[in-house]
């Protein structure tokens, strides 16, 4: 009786009730909390007659004090001074999920933004000559046909660096690779209003080395999301990088004719080159090429982060990549060709639109230079909001049970059939409107193909994500190149853009069956060759 009265004592101080009470919890040492844990229930014989009443009673409350003080133990160590400081509020996963407080307040969010903003300047420098190219070919006589070669210079370069380009983010990784290219794009379009005025062929060699510079930039995007992601969150991190590419879209399409009305045909080129070396500066210094590099990393944020990429065989399990990839297995595969064909389709229609929709409103519905530029930046506004909903259904998809493979075909099925059935409604449009609400809804519901083949190179080759955006990339820019030249010949041959655009509608549907056919969202093993 003596013994368990002695015992009673503790186990009394030690009761739920003393733990709701935060000032004791702080003044009670760890250690104690953590010892709980060792304690062996079977073997209490030093707490006299284990069978009574009172043994199970004592046994009960340890139990409950265990439980209790692991929960308390998780939170004190996952609630510390830094992770107060980014806002991290974990929750009842701990390391396992993330709230949203956590997520737009982390680290990793910060990174994206910065890549985010470096497309949206991305397109922006390449979205001006689009609108340009209406003074400059009635300046100097260029048929429409040239017109398009003019354009399509810029594919020219971007024709060449994918794939290097890809190889180096790969060896290197993303940080050091982009801001390179950043600097080097924004040089280039910082001088093409001189090589403008001095000589054609000098303004086809800027416009080429933009494209040289601007190959780099989404194979970087996608090696510093497989990085700082987990794969539960990559559609979304995708969606929000790439709807700064859309928005860059907007922004050079509503902001070149009111800069060139106040500083001239060239005034856009400059401003843009301008921010493009801001924001390298910003780059180099606020961001790391890895989460474990970055000084302001919380440590909740690097841990959920390194224990979701360990279960997802993140791209840094594997000692760095060969700077000479395996070319021939990794095209020997059929997923492959499915992100290759699906790149080639996505840039084709991309290019279309992005080149010529200006001079079709301008031609086709008779709207001023400005309103054509407005009436075709609208869809790119949708396509960055319709590309997040789309990341957010994706990545809700797979925690709910949906296979990866399932939910890339479903998503990449509508950002290719959709686009196919609202180009046949532009075809019919009367009136400018009515064609921009078409042309809104095929560009919005094109942007759900970065939740299918975009975020795919990751999961299908996450050590070779970076060449094989860099393959898939030199596929899309030819097919870029034929679309953007080839619809400049076909209006002048038919003399309508009704007829492409019913021809693009087609290889959409083409598309969407092959990917359908051969896609997956598993790993695929590259080292081995296709016998083995």
């Amino acid at each position: 009786m003596n013994s368990t009265l002695s015992l009673n004592r503790p186990v009394r101080n030690y009761t739920l009730g003393s733990f709701k009470n935060p000032k004791l919890i702080e003044a009670r040492p760890s250690r104690h909390q953590l010892r709980s844990h060792l304690i062996d229930f079977s073997k209490l014989k030093w707490f006299g007659n284990v069978n009574s009443r009172t043994g199970s009673s004592v046994q009960q409350q340890l139990r409950d004090y265990s439980c209790e003080s692991r929960r308390i133990t998780s939170r004190r160590i996952r609630v510390s001074s830094n992770d107060a400081q980014f806002g991290s509020f974990p929750n009842k996963g701990g390391a396992e999920s993330s709230s949203f407080t956590e997520f737009i307040t982390s680290e990793r969010v910060k990174v994206v933004a910065m890549l985010a903003l470096s497309l949206a300047l991305c397109n922006a420098d390449r979205v001006v000559m689009s609108v340009a190219i209406v003074p400059l070919s009635l300046a100097h006589g260029w048929s429409r046909s040239f017109s398009g070669i003019v354009q399509s210079s810029f594919l020219w370069g971007y024709l060449i660096s994918p794939i290097a380009g890809g190889t180096l983010v790969d060896y290197y990784g993303g940080k050091a690779v982009m801001a390179c290219g950043v600097a080097l794009w924004s040089l280039a379009t910082f001088l093409t209003p001189w090589a403008a005025e001095n000589s054609l062929l000098a303004l086809l060699f800027a416009r080429a080395m933009l494209g040289v510079a601007e190959g780099v930039a989404l194979p970087c995007m996608n090696n510093m999301i497989a990085r700082w992601f987990p794969s539960t969150e990559r559609a979304r991190a995708v969606a929000m990088a790439m709807a700064g590419f859309q928005l860059g879209n907007a922004i050079g399409l509503t902001l070149s004719p009111i800069l060139m009305s106040q500083g001239g045909i060239f005034g856009p080129f400059v401003i843009f080159g301008l921010c493009g070396f801001l924001w390298v500066l910003v780059w180099l210094s606020a961001t790391s090429s890895t989460p474990d590099r970055s000084p302001q990393i919380s440590k909740y944020e690097l841990d959920y982060i390194m224990n979701k990429r360990q279960k997802s065989h993140a791209v840094e399990s594997k000692p760095k990549t060969k700077m000479i990839p395996p070319f021939r297995r990794l095209l020997s595969k059929m997923p492959t060709w499915s992100l290759i064909v699906a790149n080639a389709m996505h840039s084709w229609g991309f290019f279309v639109i992005l080149s010529w929709m200006p001079i079709y409103f301008n031609s086709v519905h008779h709207v001023d230079l400005r309103q054509a530029a407005w009436f075709s930046a609208v869809p790119w506004c949708m396509m960055a909001l319709t590309g997040y909903s789309a990341g957010l259904w994706s990545d809700t998809l797979i925690r709910n049970g949906t296979s990866i493979t399932l939910t890339r075909k479903i998503m990449q099925s509508i950002g290719f059939v959709g686009p196919a059935v609202a180009l046949v409604g532009l075809t019919a449009a009367k009136t400018p409107s009515t064609a921009s609400a078409w042309l809104s809804l095929a560009v919005g519901l094109k942007a759900f193909s970065h939740c299918g083949f975009l975020v795919n190179l990751q999961e299908i080759a996450p050590h070779y994500s970076g060449v094989l955006h860099g393959l898939s990339n030199t596929a899309g820019t030819f097919a870029a190149i034929i679309g953007t030249v080839g619809a400049g010949f076909f209006v002048e041959l038919v003399g309508s853009f009704q007829g492409f655009l019913l021809l693009t509608s087609l290889l959409y549907f083409l598309a969407a069956l092959f990917y359908i056919k051969f896609s997956t969202g598993e790993r695929v093993n590259f080292d081995e060759s296709a016998d083995s």
